[in-house]
């Protein structure tokens, strides 16, 4: 068994409500079902006094603190977190309600300089960062397991495989905006953070007998440094099913639709996918329909709208679309900042689509030795841009600097480099 097993099956934290089983090592028994939290299901916080006394409880404790949030995607407009879960030595584990409490800065200043556990860490941050909670070290149990070449990273599969318990996830994709929340609902939540600190020592442990330790600090420090991502651009052109769309009229009806339909969920404050459907945008994008009587009789708009008010406002958008003059339609695709669709590349420049062969393959093939992702060893994107236009000359100073240019951290470019070098200056067949 791996070194992270050993740290799992020796852990004196192992709890299922009772008593840690004693069949020994995680491979050797079967997954054992975690069905409470060790202290019972904490109490929602959801008032300023016991906020306070939560906050006084965790600056006291000792350690990491292990930091979950839960969103209502497919409910609610936006990724707003609906609850914060939170579990630390000598604190043990919270619940917090952000709606009720939606400013939790005091806790994130008390947990300044304390490590935070998460589990796929770019998925909870921009939603923490909302209520006033920015760590300044993390670690993240999903890019550690990535790294270390565990094949199923999600947290149930990470628990049961690395610590040997079941978590119980039939609410991962519930309505947490209700209020109140079930007791079931907040038992899983509870169970989320649960084993969490576990997990991050058994794989801190696993990451070091790989040599890979470094590099996975290497990530977690880029990812609490990161900025907040910049708004996508023109995000109407992510709509399910655009690939059918192919005249610029077209594509306005679809932007008109969705620019519609995005108000509209945000005025609700529910999922844009329950105000109108992708397929019922492009339905309308592709028949461009003439009046109201025309648009009802598409599929998703006669059955989801109440009547004719809501259809004559998707046929305004449709109207608007229809009414702006040639110059004012949107360009097919979006105006590319780097190279070419590499499917176009044996067209454009014969030399780059095979310096992008070779080094796809090197990378690959690196990816392999170190047992990992390809897209954690090194970003696909910067591949693809070195490769379109090397450094001149392509050694190793140059291919480095080009990688950092990039956003490589320095262990990227300590492992690709070499690869990347060994193409690029190649001597063309």
């Amino acid at each position: 068994m791996t070194d992270a097993q050993e740290t799992a099956a020796d852990s004196s934290r192992r709890d299922t409500g009772g008593t840690p089983p004693d069949a020994g090592p995680a491979e050797a028994a079967a997954p054992t079902p975690l069905l409470e939290p060790r202290e019972g299901i904490p109490p929602v916080i959801a008032d300023a006094a016991a906020l306070a006394e939560a906050i006084a409880a965790f600056a006291a404790g000792t350690g990491p603190v292990a930091v979950d949030a839960e969103r209502a995607s497919g409910y609610r407009y936006g990724q707003r977190a609906y609850l914060v879960q939170l579990r630390r030595e000598g604190a043990g584990s919270a619940l917090i309600d952000p709606v009720a409490c939606p400013d939790l800065s005091g806790l994130g200043d008390a947990l300044s300089g304390v490590e935070w556990v998460l589990h796929a860490a770019t998925q909870d941050l921009p939603c923490l960062r909302e209520i006033g909670m920015v760590p300044t070290s993390l670690f993240d149990t999903e890019l550690a397991g990535r790294l270390a070449g565990f094949p199923r990273v999600g947290l149930g599969a990470m628990v049961e495989n690395v610590l040997g318990f079941v978590l119980e996830k039939g609410h991962s994709a519930v309505d947490w905006s209700t209020r109140p929340l079930p007791e079931p609902w907040l038992r899983y939540a509870a169970l989320d953070v649960e084993l969490l600190i576990d997990l991050r020592d058994a794989l801190e442990k696993e990451l070091q007998r790989q040599g890979k330790l470094e590099w996975a600090l290497e990530e977690f420090a880029a990812i609490a440094a990161a900025p907040p991502a910049e708004p996508r651009k023109d995000p109407w052109r992510r709509t399910s099913g655009m690939h059918k769309v192919r005249r610029r009229r077209q594509l306005a009806v679809v932007k008109e639709l969705w620019e519609a339909r995005d108000r509209i969920a945000q005025r609700r404050d529910v999922s844009p996918g329950k105000v109108l459907g992708d397929a019922a945008i492009v339905e309308a994008a592709l028949a461009v329909p003439a009046n109201v009587h025309a648009l009802g009789a598409l599929n998703g708009f006669g059955h989801r709208t109440a009547g004719r008010r809501q259809l004559e406002q998707w046929q305004a958008a449709v109207d608007r679309a229809k009414a702006l003059p040639e110059s004012a339609l949107p360009q097919q695709g979006q105006q590319l900042t780097g190279p070419p669709p590499p499917r176009a590349w044996s067209d454009k420049d014969p030399a780059a689509a095979a310096r992008l062969s070779a080094a796809r393959a090197g990378v690959s093939a690196l990816a392999e030795r170190l047992e990992m992702p390809q897209e954690n060893l090194i970003s696909p994107d910067t591949v693809r841009r070195i490769c379109w236009e090397p450094p001149v000359p392509a050694d190793e100073r140059t291919v480095a600097a080009a990688l950092a240019g990039f956003g490589a951290r320095a262990w990227q470019v300590e492992q690709v480099a070499p690869v990347l070098v060994a193409v690029l200056s190649a001597k063309p067949e």
